[in-house]
């Protein structure tokens, strides 16, 4: 038996989103990694605040600094489909879900989709809570959001385009590298040293696929990671979840300047 299109429950809940919205254009997507909620704060009015639970194809989260909420927002005279949370892979629960939320995205029409996410520093010049530009990625994950021979090229996938309009707003930005690791434990000192010598600046569990995903429906992405630690084995302090937590809302702030001012140059 052919497995159901996924772009079809993704066409579902992007209808169901439109009635919610009444219609509305949104202008671009956003994905906001843990504890990056107070970055809406810099962003304009939340038009509408609906619980994922509400679209088809959606589940509620289970981790800590994802609320599972979709909210309309009205930044200046564009509008922002923003995504409070996000499913990782480590859940258990499938690459189909932990990318439904930007294939309702590119479903809505969304042209562009910015990921965002907390993650471990390993390049030495990344300070805890600076935000760093993703100008590529390594998926470690041995997952993908594709199936059977759907050869998508990924050479730009973190548009270059995307990013020389981010560098207009802050020309001083790092980019980096990122590595996604399945988790939900935490990376060895051995893989992050793995991780580093391919090419790696950061580390985290998520946004690889969900690129995948969008640049398979046509869309552009620009990635962005606040660094909310050093990688394990770089400072030789244990890692914990709670300074992922605290340190977010430290950065978010200077995020969410960030892509408002960002989201009118699109």
């Amino acid at each position: 038996m052919t497995a159901p299109d996924p772009m079809d429950l993704a066409r579902q809940a992007a209808d169901r989103l439109a009635q919610l919205t009444d219609g509305v254009h949104h202008d671009a997507a956003l994905v906001l990694g843990s504890g990056l909620l107070p970055a809406l704060d810099a962003f304009g009015e939340t038009v509408t605040d609906v619980p994922v639970t509400d679209l088809p194809g959606f589940l509620p989260p289970t981790v800590a600094g994802h609320a599972g909420r979709i909210r309309s927002v009205q930044a200046g005279t564009k509008r922002v489909l923003v995504f409070v949370g996000r499913t990782h892979l480590y859940e258990d629960r499938g690459v189909e879900a932990v990318v439904h939320g930007v294939r309702v995205a590119a479903a809505a029409g969304c042209p562009v989709t910015v990921l965002t996410n907390a993650a471990g520093g390993l390049n030495p010049r990344y300070a805890v809570g600076q935000a760093v530009l993703i100008r590529d990625h390594l998926n470690l994950t041995g997952q993908s959001p594709l199936r059977g021979a759907r050869f998508v090229d990924l050479t730009d996938l973190y548009s270059a385009r995307l990013r020389d309009l981010l560098h207009e707003v802050d020309r001083d930005m790092p980019e980096g590298v990122y590595a996604q690791f399945r988790g939900p434990q935490y990376e060895t000192p051995a893989e992050v040293k793995m991780a580093g010598i391919l090419g790696a600046d950061l580390v985290g569990m998520s946004t690889a696929l969900e690129a995948i995903a969008v640049r398979a429906e046509g869309g552009e992405v620009l990635g962005m990671s606040l660094v909310t630690n050093p990688a394990a084995g770089i400072s030789g302090e244990p890692l914990d979840h709670r300074e992922v937590l605290e340190i977010g809302p430290v950065g978010a702030a200077k995020i969410g300047t960030l892509l408002a001012e960002f989201v009118k140059l699109l």
